[in-house]
């Protein structure tokens, strides 16, 4: 039985989760701009200051793979999001391999090219974020464990930062951020300490 959250509400993750799925979804509303939405799901990994080492830290669509299989992606979803009831993007977190320096994992959500295309997070709505757990990397679906459904209305909002992943007295636990930025990707880039 999942856990639902609300914003600013945070959840243990159980020990029992060795893998995880961050699994993300979303329906763009109907608009007459002429492009498909391409939202991308990216995660920063963090220290203690709450920045990533090195850019390498940072994983998303040119860089899907953090130390050596310990989180990746699994692609990029262009289309704007599925027409089924599944994820549109996944990322997987493997807890056992993650190193000790690590803090914070946060997950985020940009709109690819938002200015050019005139797109925000206003015309996005059904956006969740689910942590289910795997048996394996190959299972897609897991098991919910913790969901947490975006309902605020972002209206002029290019870039959110869903939720985080972070570490207290040696148990991972879950916190429904839900918070947005205008500026892109290139704005949460700087927030966290990556060049761009």
């Amino acid at each position: 039985m999942a856990v639902n959250l609300t914003k600013g509400q945070r959840a243990t993750i159980d020990e029992s989760v060795k893998m995880a799925l961050i699994g993300l979804g979303w329906d763009p509303n109907r608009y007459a701009g002429g492009h498909d939405f391409d939202l991308d799901a990216s995660a920063f990994v963090l220290d203690k200051s709450g920045k990533v080492r090195s850019d390498d830290d940072f994983i998303f669509y040119h860089n899907p793979d953090w130390n050596n299989h310990t989180i990746w992606s699994t692609g990029d979803d262009q289309s704007g999001g599925s027409s089924d009831e599944g994820d549109d993007e996944q990322i997987f977190i493997d807890f056992a391999k993650i190193p000790d320096w690590v803090e914070k994992i946060a997950i985020t959500v940009t709109i690819y090219d938002a200015d050019v295309r005139r797109q925000n997070f206003g015309q996005v709505s059904n956006a969740y974020v689910r942590v289910a757990k795997v048996q394996n990397e190959f299972d897609t679906q897991g098991d919910t464990v913790i969901r947490f459904d975006l309902e605020e209305d972002f209206s002029v909002e290019t870039a959110l930062v869903v939720c985080e992943i972070y570490r207290r007295n040696g148990q991972w636990k879950f916190n429904a951020v839900g918070a947005g930025y205008q500026g892109g990707l290139a704005e949460l880039c700087r927030t966290y300490g990556v060049n761009v």
